[in-house]
């Protein structure tokens, strides 16, 4: 084992609804992001790194155990499940190898007090108050501030793409707060011991408020239309599942609003990138940065618009490809690598505890991306029943399946990476749909029995879709009085 006072300290910066092809340094033309691209520069880029199971909790349950969604539990975005019993998380672990460990920003587990074995947390959780949530401390921070109640008073939807520039002080936004308060952990840091420090921050994800002067930059950047394949134009032709995605996240609306969504969500991805500064920055003035893992991460993408999705959920690449960078200390001499191996949220835990020298738990089913062990395919779930959702990646090509109406997708996402040429029941690709079926059964388990029959999945009976009016505006926030 190594020496306590020289192993490598960590930090993992986690980001929400990022989709993996919007950085600079992935080739985008739309966005700036500056850091992030020294970030690839300096160390490992893995560009087919997938979220899979791509919603908020599940993927956050698979980032912090290493476990799949059979194992942890959660492949339905459960607001109630506690963690796994007798499962070390990812701070457990570093907890146990020696290090002190902080969390910032967004947890989203359950109870929304449980620090999942961090030594400290500061929660920022979105106000989800109408779920039953308290006041997180970002909301204690305002109310210290004398702006009781005012987080979400800018009108905007959590659960919609309108856009305006944020409402207060820019001191008092969520990407402002976790970033200082970050930094402050890295300072108050114990220096006879490594530390572990988790940055999570609530943004891109609905509402698009970032400050002006970051939507001002976008003024003159041309930001294309969202994409929309053929197979997708038609409403009516779409899987139930998809119809009912579709209509409970509503499409902007109004001249070039969907554009405007992008350019929004665009400025506030470049504001969290330049606060991702100061955290190294900070690092920098307190001799930490020559011995100091940094890793990105994001719990899933967002359709913003293609194919006429929003949100997340699907298993489409911009909803379930995410930015994931690792920079190692100048010492591991690992700059400029662009890894083009399948990986997924699982593999980062093994990973960074393997490069501290900190035990892996048994539990752990994800494999360390600096290891030999790689996988020759992809599993993908979401939901389950008449919205359930499945996905086999495997070299080239994806495989979507929606079990109700019994609807599949095939797509060549290397030359086709966003998805507009569907190619399945084309001759030429039956023998591999054969093979990519067969995987997607082996990995099914519980109730998507009733998807199979005498070996084949013959999915469920379809269904008819009804519009489902939206009262509360997509859990729409107000004042806190």
């Amino acid at each position: 084992m190594q020496d306590q006072t020289s192993k490598p300290n960590v930090l993992l910066i986690c980001v929400d609804h990022w989709p993996g092809h919007l950085l600079g340094g992935a080739g985008s033309k739309e966005i700036f992001t500056p850091t992030l691209d020294q970030l690839i520069d300096n160390g490992i880029h893995f560009t087919q790194a997938y979220s899979t199971t791509p919603t908020c909790i599940p993927a956050r349950r698979a980032l912090m155990t290493g476990m799949t969604s059979q194992s942890h539990g959660d492949r339905v975005f459960n607001e109630t499940l506690t963690m796994p019993e007798n499962v070390d998380t990812m701070a457990d672990a570093f907890t146990k190898g020696g290090y002190q460990t902080y969390s910032v920003g967004k947890l989203h587990v359950y109870p929304q007090r449980d620090r999942i074995g961090f030594g400290e947390s500061l929660i920022c959780e979105e106000g989800r108050h109408h779920l039953g949530l308290v006041k997180d401390d970002y909301e204690i921070y305002l109310s210290d501030k004398g702006k009781n109640g005012q987080e979400q008073t800018h009108g905007m939807g959590v659960n919609q793409w309108n856009v305006r520039p944020w409402h207060l002080d820019e001191e008092l936004h969520t990407t402002y707060w976790t970033a200082k308060e970050t930094c402050r952990t890295i300072q108050r840091r114990n220096p006879a011991k490594p530390s572990f420090w988790y940055c999570s921050f609530v943004a891109p994800h609905p509402p698009i408020t970032p400050p002006q002067c970051y939507l001002d930059m976008y003024d003159d950047v041309d930001v294309p239309e969202p994409v929309v394949g053929d197979w997708a134009a038609d409403f009516d032709k779409l899987p139930y599942a998809m119809k009912r995605h579709q209509m409970n996240y509503r499409i902007p609306t109004g001249p070039g609003a969907k554009v405007m969504a992008k350019k929004g969500f665009n400025a506030q991805c470049t504001y969290i990138d330049h606060q991702i500064r100061l955290l190294i920055g900070t690092l920098n003035e307190q001799k930490l940065i020559d011995n100091t893992i940094i890793m990105l991460v994001c719990d899933h993408g967002d359709m913003l618009g293609d194919h006429n999705q929003y949100a997340k959920a699907k298993m489409f690449e911009t909803s379930m490809k995410i930015p994931m960078i690792l920079s190692l200390p100048k010492s591991m001499k690992q700059a400029g690598v662009k890894d083009d191996n399948l990986v997924c949220l699982r593999d980062v835990m093994p990973t960074l505890l393997n490069l501290c020298d900190v035990d892996v738990p048994d539990t752990v089913e994800g494999l360390d991306l600096l290891s030999e062990n790689k996988r020759d395919y992809l599993y993908g779930e979401h939901d389950e029943g008449d919205t359930a959702t499945r996905m086999i990646r495997k070299g080239e090509h994806k495989l979507i399946y929606y079990p109700c109406g019994n609807r599949f997708f095939l797509f060549n996402v290397v030359d086709d990476p966003r998805e507009c040429n569907d190619l399945y029941g084309l001759p030429e690709h039956e023998e591999m749909v054969a093979e990519l079926k067969q995987l997607m059964i082996a990995d099914m388990y519980g109730n998507d029995a009733d998807f199979i029959q005498n070996g084949e999945l013959v999915g469920l009976p379809d269904k008819e879709y009804e519009f489902e009016p939206s009262y509360n505006l997509s859990a729409q926030r107000g004042w806190r009085l």
